[in-house]
């Protein structure tokens, strides 16, 4: 497997992330969404139990990100998207996947497709294959979509960069006061730079 590109998309041509198409979470309540993350770095993961690449890398990268980066500020979320082998990759059977490999973050089953064998969100968000890594800013567009093994310090990189762009958004404290960051004369710092 080689190593695919983790260079972040500029915020000007990024286009907004599609919502998922899951049937089904673990680690995650029911109603767990893009829109419940709005406000974080999203790091999704989309793999195949059965597929080399995504247990050997795919997984363990996922993993050392959660681990790495705080999860006020970079939810990492797993999508098993299967698009062969349907039969053997039941729920039932990612339920002992995720206890075995010791996966704590989100993980959901991608919604199979009527159509064909191209599942519901691998189809929306243009997926190559497994594993496939897609970083999604805190306004939700897809920053980074790569396919294959991004290296660990590029991607690493990438969302540390995510978590440094802040949202022109001005939160207010619980007394009703800007926040220190947001008190300059109307002060704002969307990710093309600060404007007054």
């Amino acid at each position: 497997m080689t190593h695919s590109d983790a260079r972040l998309v500029e915020p000007a041509v990024a286009r907004p992330a599609p919502a998922w198409n899951v049937e089904r979470w673990f680690n995650a309540p029911d109603d767990f969404s893009l829109d419940r993350l709005r406000g974080r770095v999203v790091a999704l993961h989309a793999f195949q139990m059965l597929c080399p690449g995504c247990v050997a890398h795919g997984i363990p990268q996922a993993q050392r990100i959660a681990a790495s980066f705080a999860s006020e500020e970079v939810a990492v979320v797993g999508l098993h998207t299967v698009f062969e082998h349907h039969e053997a990759m039941r729920p039932v059977s990612l339920a002992a996947f995720v206890h075995e490999y010791r996966i704590s973050f989100p993980v959901g089953v991608d919604r199979a497709s009527e159509d064909g064998p191209i599942p519901e969100t691998m189809q929306r968000y243009e997926l190559r294959g497994t594993p496939s890594l897609v970083l999604i800013d805190r306004l939700g567009r897809v920053r980074l979509h790569a396919f294959g093994r991004p290296d660990d310090m590029a991607v690493g990189a990438a969302v540390a960069s995510l978590v440094a762009e802040r949202s022109p958004v001005t939160r207010s404290s619980s007394e009703g006061h800007q926040d220190a960051d947001d008190r300059s004369a109307g002060a704002r710092c969307p990710a093309e730079g600060c404007s007054v």
